[in-house]
C-alpha cells in the first residue's frame, strides 16, 4: 500500500478512560479490583480497532497517554491544572490495567515524560501529515482542534459518531483551526486553569480574533475597542492572555517516541487478548472473541464478573472476606429507637460514629445526620437535617436536631465509652460546634497511617477494599456528579441510611482489624502519644482560625502588581526586548539564542530548560536577566497564591481564615495544610515576612510564635551520634560556623552559607551532582565536599549506611518514637525510583522524629496553659517547626514560659535527648512581627 493511503489513528487515551469511567456503573474484575473503566475502555477500543477492515479505516494506530502531571506548562505557570481534582479513588488502580488492555490488542501505547498526550499527538500529526498520510485524532478535545487540516487531519468523536473537520471547527469557534489557539487564549479554560482574560467568553473571543486576526493584534489594538470594561480587562490582563497563548500552544517538534512505521495495524492476535479477558473475567467480551460473535459490537456490562477481590494488603497480614448486609441497617426516627442504640453503645463500651453534612468544609458545614455501629452489620443512621429533594417536597420524618444532640452528648462525652471514627477530626469539629466534647476516641485513619504510611492510601473506601474485599457505596452513587449532584441533606433516607451506616460499620470492622496490629508491630507509642491526641488539638485549631487583614492584603497585592510591572520593564531591558516572561519557550530563546548564553540544555520537547535550577545557575554567573526572572516568578506566585487568594478565603461569619490540616498528608508524619496552604510561605525572605504581616491578632491580643531552632540538625546529631555536633549544640555554638571551619578551614559569610547548605542537603541524601548544583561548583568539587563532610563527621556516613540497610531489608524506616514510613521502591529495579526512595529513607527518621516532637508538644500545650491559668491563650497554626498562638496582652511572658517548657521537653518521659531542644519565642501585633 503506498504511503499516500496510510491512515493513522491517534487515540486520546485519557478521553477514552474518563468517558468509560463515567459511562458504566462501578464494576470489579474477577480479582475484585475496580474495573468499570477498564471494561468500557476495552469495548470502545475493540470497536475502533475493528474498523481497520473498512476502506477508510486505520492502517496505523496508537493510544496516547499522559505519563505524568508535570510538564513545561507547570514551569511556565504553577497554577496550570491546579484546580483539577485528583482522579476518583476507584479509578486510580485502573490506569495500569488500561495500559495492559491496550497492549493486549497489540496496539502501541505511547507516553513520554515531560509531554502531555496532546503534545505527543501533535508531534505525530505533523510528521505523518508531512509524509502524506491521512490522520484521524480520536477525540473531541477542543485543544486538539488546532491540528485539524483540510484533507489531511480530522477528528473522530466516537461518543457522537461524528467527524470533525475544518468546517466543524469553524462552526464551533468562528475561526479556522490555525486561530483556535488565539481564541482559547482569550477565553481561558477553568478546567485546566488557563487564566485567559476575565469577562471574555467564547463568543467575544471569537469575534475579536475574527476582526483582528490574532491575539497580539488584539492586544496591540486595544485603543480601538469602545466597550470600557472589555478594554480595561484586555489592558490589565494582557500578560495573562499571552501566558494563556503559550499554555494552549501544542508542542509539535519533539522527537517521536516510536517511529511511524511501528504503529502499523496487522490485525488483532487473539491469544494476548484472550489471556487478558480471561484474567479480568470479562465474560461477554470473551464470548464474543471465542464464540464467533465478532469483534465489532460494543458488549454490554453484564458480562463482567462482579466478584470479590484479593486486593493487596500489607505482606504477611491476613485479609478477611466479609459480608455486608445493608438491609440490616436501621433508620432511627423515634426517641425509643435512639435510646435503644445509646444503651447498646454503653453496654458495649465502644461505638463507631460518623457524621453526614451538607458540605466538606467542617467550619461552615451543617450537620445532617449521625451514624452509629456497635457490631459488624449492626448499624443505624439518625437523620436530623434532611430537607425535601426540591422546593415542592416536604422534609422526611426525623427527630429534631436539638433533641438528638442532647441525648447523644452524655454518650459522646462518657469516658467509659470509646468512640471510634475514621478521619475523626472532621466529626470532632462538627460535634464541638454543637457543644459536645468528644472523648475518648480512636481514629482508624490515623491507625492506618501509623501502620502503613507509604504503602497505600488511608481513605475508608480504599481500606475497605484492601482489608475486606468490600466495595463501599460511592458518594456519587447517592449524590450524583456534576451539575446534577445534590447535597447529602437532599438524599432519600433509605439511601442515606445505607451509605452512612455502612461507613460506621466498616469503620468498626477496621478498628477490630487494625487495633491489635499497633502493639504487635511496635506502633502503639506513636499512635497513643503522638498522633491520636492530635485529632482534638488540630480540630480545635481549625475551628479557631486566624484573623487576616483584608485591606492590608489588597494594598500588598497592589504593591506586588507595581513591583511585577517594574521587574518586567527591567527584564525587557536586560533581555534586549520584550517577550512573554511566563513562557519557558520564549525565555529559553532569549537566554540562549538572543543573548547567546552558554550551557543551555534542551528537554524532550525541544525547548531549552528554564527551571529554577537553570536560572539559579545563570544568576550565580551574574546573568541579571535570570536573577530578575526568578524574582518575577516568586512575586507572581505569591501574589496569586496568597495576597489575592487569601482575601477570598476569609470566612464571612468569623472574619478569619480556617486552614484544613491533614493528619495523613505527608508520609513522614508532618502535618500538611490546604485551603489555604500555609506551609509554603517563604520564611526568611522580606516578601515572605510581608505576607506574614497580613496575619494579625484580635484587638487586645498579640500573636506569639514558638519555633524549634535547627531541630533536624539536633536530631541528626543524636541519631547519628556525632560528638562534635552534640557538643556544639550543648555549648550553644553556631553549628553552621563550626561546619564551615571543619569543611573549609575558615569562617566567613560565604563559607558559613555554604556549610548551612551542606548541613541540610546531606540529611536529604543529596548526590554530588545535586550538591554541586546548589553550591554552583563543579561536580567533582561537590563530591569532594561530601567526602570531607563524612571524614569530619563519620557518624553521619554510618547513619546513612545503616538506615539504608535497614530500609532495604525491612522496607521501612522508624523514628525515635516508632513511626514507620514504608518505601515500596527501595528495592525497585528502576534506578530512578530506587534512588528517590533511598533519598527519602535517609531523611525520614529525622524529619519524622521532628514531626513527632512538635505533635507531642501540640497535644500537651492546651492543658498546660489551662493549668497555668492561661486558658484564654489559643493555639492557631502549626507550620513545620513553628507554632503560632493568640495571647491576651499582658500575658505574653507567662504564655511564652509555658510553651517553651512544653516544647523543650516534648520527648519526655518517653526518652531524654542528649542535646537541648531550643525554642525561639517572640510576639507582636502580627505574625511577621512575632519573629
Amino acid at each position: 500500500m503506498p504511503d499516500a493511503q496510510n491512515h493513522l489513528y491517534l487515540v486520546d487515551g485519557s478521553s477514552y478512560i474518563f468517558r468509560a469511567y463515567h459511562r458504566l456503573p462501578p464494576l470489579t474484575n474477577r480479582h475484585g479490583t475496580p474495573a468499570g473503566a477498564v471494561y468500557g475502555y476495552t469495548a470502545m477500543l475493540w470497536k475502533l480497532a475493528a474498523g481497520l477492515e473498512k476502506a477508510d479505516g486505520p492502517t496505523h494506530m496508537a493510544v496516547i497517554l499522559d505519563a505524568s502531571s508535570q510538564t513545561h506548562r507547570n514551569e511556565m505557570y504553577d497554577q496550570y491544572k491546579a484546580n483539577r481534582p485528583p482522579p476518583p479513588e476507584d479509578l486510580v488502580p485502573q490506569f495500569p490495567l488500561i495500559r495492559v488492555a491496550t497492549r493486549a490488542f497489540s496496539i502501541p501505547c505511547i507516553e513520554e515524560e515531560g509531554l502531555e498526550a496532546d503534545d505527543i499527538i501533535a508531534c505525530y500529526v505533523k510528521v505523518a501529515a508531512a509524509a502524506g498520510w491521512k490522520v484521524t485524532i480520536v477525540s473531541s478535545d477542543k485543544d486538539l482542534m488546532q491540528l485539524v487540516e483540510d484533507g489531511k487531519v480530522d477528528m473522530l468523536d466516537t461518543m457522537n459518531d461524528r467527524r470533525i473537520g475544518v468546517a466543524e471547527v469553524v462552526e464551533k469557534f468562528g475561526v479556522g483551526p490555525e486561530k483556535v489557539g488565539d481564541v482559547l487564549a482569550l477565553m481561558g479554560d477553568s478546567v485546566d486553569n488557563v487564566p485567559g482574560v476575565p469577562g471574555i467568553g467564547p463568543k467575544t473571543a471569537s469575534q475579536l480574533i475574527q476582526h483582528y486576526g490574532d491575539l497580539e493584534t488584539v492586544l496591540a489594538s486595544v485603543g480601538e475597542i469602545t466597550k470600557p470594561k472589555l478594554k480595561q480587562n484586555l489592558t490589565e490582563h494582557a500578560e495573562a492572555a499571552r501566558l494563556s497563548r503559550e499554555l494552549v500552544r501544542l508542542v509539535c517538534d519533539a522527537p517521536l517516541p516510536e517511529p511511524l512505521e511501528s504503529l502499523a495495524l496487522r490485525g488483532i492476535p487473539p491469544e494476548p487478548l484472550k489471556a487478558f479477558l480471561e484474567d479480568q473475567g470479562f465474560k461477554s467480551l470473551l464470548n464474543r472473541l471465542t464464540g464467533g460473535g465478532g469483534a465489532t459490537g460494543v458488549p454490554g456490562s453484564a458480562g463482567i464478573a462482579a466478584t470479590t477481590s484479593t486486593a493487596s494488603a500489607p505482606q504477611g497480614i491476613e485479609k478477611e472476606k466479609i459480608s455486608v448486609d445493608r438491609s440490616a441497617y436501621e433508620t432511627v426516627v423515634d426517641e425509643e429507637s435512639l435510646d435503644r442504640w445509646i444503651a447498646e453503645a454503653r453496654h458495649k463500651g465502644y461505638v463507631a460514629i460518623d457524621t453526614e453534612t451538607d458540605c466538606v468544609d467542617c467550619v461552615i458545614a451543617r450537620l445532617v445526620g449521625v451514624s452509629l455501629a456497635t457490631e459488624p452489620n449492626k448499624a443505624c443512621y439518625v437523620p436530623i437535617g434532611h430537607v425535601g429533594a426540591d422546593l415542592l417536597s416536604d422534609a422526611p420524618k426525623q427527630l429534631p436536631a436539638d433533641l438528638v444532640l442532647s441525648r447523644l452528648k452524655p454518650l459522646l462525652e462518657d469516658e467509659s465509652v470509646l468512640k471510634i471514627g475514621h478521619n475523626l477530626k472532621y466529626d470532632w469539629v462538627m460535634f464541638a460546634k454543637a457543644g459536645i466534647d468528644l472523648k475518648p476516641y480512636d481514629d482508624t485513619l490515623v491507625m492506618s497511617f501509623d501502620l502503613d504510611a507509604g504503602r497505600s492510601g488511608h481513605g475508608l473506601d480504599e481500606l475497605a477494599k484492601t482489608w475486606f474485599d468490600h466495595e463501599c457505596i460511592a458518594f456519587k452513587t447517592v449524590c450524583g456528579t456534576g451539575q446534577k449532584q445534590i447535597t447529602f441533606d437532599k438524599v432519600a433516607l433509605n439511601d442515606a441510611t445505607e451509605y452512612a451506616a455502612e461507613d460506621a460499620d466498616i469503620c468498626l470492622r477496621l478498628w477490630l482489624k487494625l487495633k491489635p496490629r499497633l502493639a504487635r508491630e511496635g506502633t502503639s507509642q506513636v499512635y497513643q502519644s503522638v498522633d491520636r491526641p492530635l485529632v482534638a488539638a488540630v480540630g480545635r485549631m481549625e475551628l479557631e482560625g486566624i484573623k487576616v487583614d483584608r485591606n492590608y492584603l489588597a494594598k500588598l497585592s497592589g504593591t506586588f502588581s507595581e513591583e511585577i510591572g517594574r521587574l518586567e520593564g527591567r527584564i525587557y531591558e536586560t533581555a534586549q526586548g520584550p517577550f512573554t516572561i511566563g513562557s519557558p519557550q520564549q525565555l529559553g530563546q532569549v537566554l540562549f539564542e538572543r543573548l547567546g548564553l552558554k550551557g543551555g540544555r534542551k528537554g524532550k520537547s525541544g525547548q531549552y530548560s528554564t527551571d529554577v535550577t537553570e536560572l539559579e545557575r545563570l544568576a550565580g554567573e551574574g546573568v541579571e536577566c535570570a536573577r530578575l526572572v526568578l524574582e518575577w516568578r516568586q512575586l507572581t506566585k505569591l501574589k496569586s497564591t496568597y495576597t489575592d487568594a487569601l482575601q477570598a478565603q476569609i470566612n464571612p461569619n468569623t472574619r478569619r481564615v480556617h486552614t484544613s490540616y491533614s493528619l495523613s498528608g505527608a508520609q513522614t508524619g508532618r502535618l500538611s495544610s490546604t485551603e489555604p496552604n500555609l506551609q509554603n510561605i517563604p520564611i526568611r525572605t522580606e516578601i515572605g515576612r510581608q505576607i506574614r504581616d497580613a496575619f494579625i491578632a484580635e484587638d487586645g491580643h498579640v500573636l506569639m510564635s514558638a519555633d524549634y531552632s535547627q531541630i533536624e540538625l539536633r536530631l541528626a546529631a543524636v541519631m547519628a551520634d556525632v560528638p562534635q555536633l552534640k557538643e556544639a549544640f550543648r555549648a550553644g555554638e553556631d553549628i553552621h560556623a563550626m561546619t564551615a571551619e571543619e569543611l573549609f578551614g575558615t569562617v566567613d559569610r560565604e563559607t558559613r552559607g555554604r556549610a548551612k547548605t551542606v548541613n541540610f542537603a546531606i540529611l536529604y541524601g543529596i548526590s554530588s551532582w545535586g550538591l554541586a548544583g546548589r553550591l554552583g561548583v563543579a561536580r567533582e568539587e561537590g563530591k569532594a565536599i561530601i567526602e570531607r563532610y563524612f571524614e569530619r563527621f563519620p557518624g553521619i556516613r554510618t547513619y546513612i549506611d545503616e538506615t539504608l540497610a535497614f530500609a532495604r531489608e525491612h522496607g521501612f524506616t522508624r523514628t525515635l518514637f516508632g513511626r514507620k514510613t514504608h518505601f515500596p521502591n527501595i528495592r525497585a529495579s528502576n534506578p530512578n525510583f530506587r534512588a528517590g526512595a533511598e533519598r527519602a529513607a535517609i531523611n525520614a527518621p529525622i524529619q519524622g522524629t521532628s514531626a513527632d516532637l512538635i505533635k507531642r508538644a501540640m497535644s500537651r500545650i492546651t492543658a498546660a496553659l489551662g493549668e497555668a491559668g492561661l486558658s484564654d491563650v489559643r493555639m492557631l497554626l502549626q507550620v513545620h517547626d513553628e507554632l503560632l498562638f493568640e495571647v491576651p496582652q499582658g500575658k505574653e511572658e507567662a504564655a511564652a514560659a509555658v510553651v517553651r517548657a512544653v516544647m523543650s521537653k516534648a520527648a519526655e518521659p518517653a526518652m531524654t535527648l542528649d542535646v537541648p531542644l531550643d525554642v525561639e519565642v517572640g510576639w507582636g501585633a502580627n505574625w511577621g512581627a512575632a519573629h
